[in-house]
């Protein structure tokens, strides 16, 4: 059975699998066959043209990102070979495919019992992420029960995250009822959350540096494609600076100010079309949810609404959102120079640098967009996160190769920056694997603390998620204003 699954991920993937879950989902909301059949084309659609333009920038990418490793001379004994190893390694063990069989069915049990607002299988390939920390702790540990309880608490509090960041998420990507659920970005709200105070006692908030004020203040130059066209064109100057009299250097600038300019203009495009494939579904929880509240007459605030859920939603709906994707790449040079500068690293991400964009969306959506704030929090969070990838480094080598990945010649230690630059996810791995029952314990009562803060509290702390981003906002009118 292990196998059979295992076969047909490597298989049919995501393009696939997701369109068919979408399809029995709105088959078991209501709609008919045709109508559930083109909402899960539109989501391959997506996804297809995700992949398309994803596997055909991320080369184009690498090669810009290994000129400035080389023109720097930076060198670290931990490379990042990229998230796609630890994906395989994860379906390479048993523990991993365990969970991959029960985890479906214990995540239609949490949302059926109200346990989560957010149905994570019409998400399913983010489960990779639970599988993979469940297998390295198993590798460490060989206690099979911890390991899979390793990968069911992950599962437990991404949802519990997922949910806190939802509304805000759902808002700011202008997905009605959808959010995104990857443990490997999810987390990205907690540091968001608690650095937004600092961040406005130092005066971030009034800045205006966010894509609508931008358009405002610089015209057709504030434009997406040229905003992409004028970084791409800073990157790959930095990235050639000691070759600018080469004719082949020249050629990779502008190629690559073309390139970046396409993907911000064409990205959004594409989740539009993804979009289409959740939309009528979100819309279908929304009108189930006005006929109940139609027979009580009692009009609900979607915020005050307890039985509102949200649909989980694979992470490019939000990649080419402007401050998102702006942000990210503005976080390649930034990442590679804190690599080189932070004493003690040991990491050198390269190939997940193109993931950066999916690891600061939660980061955007609290911040609605403020590219300073969203820089400033992503330097903090992700320098200690190549410290964490640093420790993780000979773990995560071993135990993928164990699982039958084979690691790039000449390369004596790998990571993946998206995958194992994650503090938080550090911290919960080495209580589990500690053995102790007192951290165990203590990770178990924090998240039972939060559950019942957010089941209580899920309005006041989505309005109060509204307000820090309010205050970005209200600076942005004044500044347009002034304008």
């Amino acid at each position: 059975m292990m196998n059979t699954i295992n076969f047909f991920f490597n298989s049919f993937g995501t393009t696939i699998v997701i369109p068919t879950t979408i399809f029995i989902i709105a088959l078991f909301v209501g709609y008919d066959p045709k109508k559930s059949l083109l909402y899960s084309l539109y989501a391959g659609i997506g996804l297809t043209g995700f992949s398309w333009i994803i596997n055909k920038f991320t080369p184009i990418v690498i090669k810009i990102i290994y000129k400035m490793v080389n023109n720097t001379g930076i060198k670290r004994s931990v490379v990042d070979i990229g998230w796609e190893a630890g994906a395989v390694a994860s379906f390479g063990s048993a523990i991993g495919l365990t969970f991959f069989i029960f985890g479906l069915l214990v995540e239609i049990i949490l949302f059926a019992t109200g346990i989560t607002k957010v149905f994570m299988p019409s998400n399913l390939w983010n489960n990779f992420v639970f599988m993979l920390w469940g297998s390295l702790a198993f590798y460490v540990t060989h206690d099979w029960w911890l390991s899979l309880g390793l990968s069911f608490f992950m599962l437990l509090y991404t949802l519990l995250v997922a949910e806190i960041q939802a509304d805000r998420w759902s808002t700011y990507y202008k997905g009605k009822n959808i959010t995104v659920c990857s443990a490997q970005n999810i987390v990205q709200t907690i540091p968001a959350i608690l650095l937004d105070p600092l961040w406005n006692r130092l005066g971030f908030n009034r800045t205006t540096l966010t894509p609508t004020t931008l358009k405002h203040k610089l015209g057709i130059f504030g434009e997406p494609p040229i905003l992409g066209a004028t970084l791409g064109l800073f990157i790959s100057l930095i990235a050639n600076i000691k070759d600018l009299n080469q004719v082949s250097a020249w050629e990779q600038i502008f190629q690559f100010t073309i390139q970046l300019s396409a993907v911000i203009t064409i990205f959004p495009l594409i989740a539009t079309v993804f979009n289409m494939a959740f939309t009528p579904l979100a819309e279908q929880i929304d009108k189930k949810s006005r006929e109940k509240r139609a027979i009580t007459g009692v009009e609900i605030n979607p915020i005050h609404d307890k039985k509102r859920y949200f649909l989980a939603v694979d992470d490019s709906v939000g990649y080419g959102e402007s401050a998102t994707i702006i942000s990210g790449i503005i976080l390649i040079p930034i990442m590679l120079t804190l690599a080189f500068i932070l004493p003690g690293n040991k990491t050198l991400p390269i190939v997940d640098l193109v993931l950066l964009p999916f690891m600061v969306e939660s980061i955007v959506a609290i911040t609605n967009g403020n590219i300073i704030k969203v820089i400033a929090t992503s330097i903090v969070w992700f320098s200690l996160g190549l410290y964490t990838a640093s420790w993780l480094g000979s773990l995560y080598t071993n135990a993928i190769v164990h699982y039958g990945v084979t690691i790039p010649t000449g390369v004596i230690l790998v990571t993946s920056f998206s995958l194992m630059a994650q503090p938080f996810n550090a911290l919960i791995f080495v209580a589990f694997i500690s053995h102790n029952p007192i951290w165990i314990s203590l990770c178990i009562i924090i998240y039972l603390i939060l559950l019942f803060i957010l089941r209580r509290y899920r309005p006041q702390i989505w309005t109060y998620l509204n307000k820090i981003a309010t205050k970005n906002i209200e600076m942005e009118q004044k500044s347009s204003f002034s304008k």
